[in-house]
C-alpha cells in the first residue's frame, strides 16, 4: 500500500533576525527546511521588520513564496507588489524634525534604500560595533563572511535634509532622550516598539505607522491566496512578532524571545543556533 500524506498544506511566515537567522547568518538546517517544506507543498514566506532594501540576497536564496517587509508595510508575491504603505509626508517630516532636534541616530527604512543623515554611519559603527562583535559563530551557519553592520550601511543613502524622504519605518539606534519621551511629538499616527537589539535599551526602538504590523501583511497574503487562518503558522522572537503569532493558527516563539511573544505563543522552539525553525517544521510534519 502507498503511504498517504496526512499533514494538510500550511503557510508559514518566518521572522528573520533571531528566528531564521542570527545577525543575518542562516543555519544550513533552516535553508534546507524551507526548501523541503516547499517541495512538500507548503508555502513559506519571509515576514520581517527589515525593509526590502535590507534583506540580503543570501537570505532569500533559500527560495520563498513571498516577502513581507517593513513589519507588514510591504507585501510582494511573484514579483507583484500587493501592498506598499508609507508615512504621510507631514507625519514623516514631523518625526524626522523631532529626532534631529534631539540628536538621535536613526535610519529611515524604505523598500528602495535606507536613508540617514550625513555622518550617521560613524555613529552607527560606534553604537553597533560592540553589539555585532559578539555575534554567534557556530557550525551550520551559511555566509560566515557576512558583516551584519554592512547589512545596514550597504543600502544607505546619506543627506543633510531627510524631511522629504518617503519611508515606512524608522530604526533609531541611539537617542540621548528615551524614545518614549518623544512620542507626544510624533502624534497618534505613530507607534513605538523596543529595538530587536535589546542591548541598546530605551535609547533605541522602531518607530512605525500605527495600525501596521506583521499580521496586516499576512492578511494580504491570506486574502490573495484564499488561505484558512488555521493553516497559518508564524515563528518569531521580537516585539514586532506579537501580532502575527496572535493571528496565526499556530504561533511559535523562539526561546528567550520577548515576553509578549512568549505569552501569546502556542509552542516554543530554539533559536537559530539550535536550528529552531527546522525543529519546528519537523514537529509540525512539514518535512516528511
Amino acid at each position: 500500500m502507498s503511504s498517504q500524506r496526512t499533514v494538510r498544506p500550511r503557510a508559514i511566515f518566518l521572522d528573520i533576525d533571531g528566528t531564521y537567522a542570527d545577525h543575518g547568518l542562516a543555519p544550513e538546517a533552516h535553508v534546507e527546511a524551507v526548501r523541503t517544506a516547499r517541495r512538500n507543498g507548503h508555502l513559506v514566506f519571509v515576514c520581517t521588520g527589515r525593509p526590502l532594501s535590507m534583506v540580503p540576497g543570501h537570505i532569500l536564496a533559500a527560495g520563498f513564496d513571498g516577502v513581507i517587509t517593513g513589519a507588514g508595510a510591504r507585501v510582494e508575491m511573484d514579483g507583484e507588489v500587493l501592498k506598499d504603505s508609507r508615512f504621510e509626508p507631514d507625519v514623516a517630516a514631523r518625526i524626522v524634525e523631532t529626532l534631529d532636534a534631539h540628536n538621535a541616530a536613526y535610519i529611515l527604512e524604505a523598500p528602495e534604500a535606507l536613508h540617514g543623515r550625513t555622518g550617521v554611519d560613524r555613529r552607527l559603527r560606534e553604537v553597533l560595533g560592540p553589539v555585532f562583535a559578539g555575534r554567534p559563530q557556530h557550525d551550520g551557519i551559511l555566509s560566515t563572511d557576512v558583516d551584519p553592520l554592512e547589512d545596514i550601511l550597504g543600502p544607505m543613502q546619506y543627506g543633510d535634509d531627510l524631511t522629504s524622504v518617503s519611508f515606512a519605518k524608522i530604526s533609531c539606534f541611539d537617542s540621548p532622550v528615551p524614545l518614549t519621551g518623544l512620542m507626544h511629538h510624533f502624534g497618534p499616527e505613530v507607534g513605538l516598539i523596543p529595538s530587536s537589539l535589546s542591548a541598546l535599551g530605551d535609547r533605541a526602538g522602531e518607530i512605525y505607522m500605527a495600525g501596521t504590523h506583521k499580521a496586516v501583511g499576512i492578511q494580504v497574503v491570506e486574502q490573495r491566496l484564499g488561505l484558512k487562518r488555521e493553516d497559518i503558522v508564524a515563528i518569531g522572537d521580537s516585539a514586532n512578532d506579537i501580532e502575527m503569532l496572535e493571528y496565526a493558527g499556530t504561533g511559535i516563539a523562539v526561546e528567550g524571545g520577548h515576553p509578549g511573544v512568549l505569552a501569546v505563543a502556542d509552542r516554543v522552539t530554539p533559536g537559530p543556533a539550535g536550528n529552531g525553525v527546522a525543529l519546528a517544521f519537523a514537529e509540525l510534519g512539514l518535512l516528511t
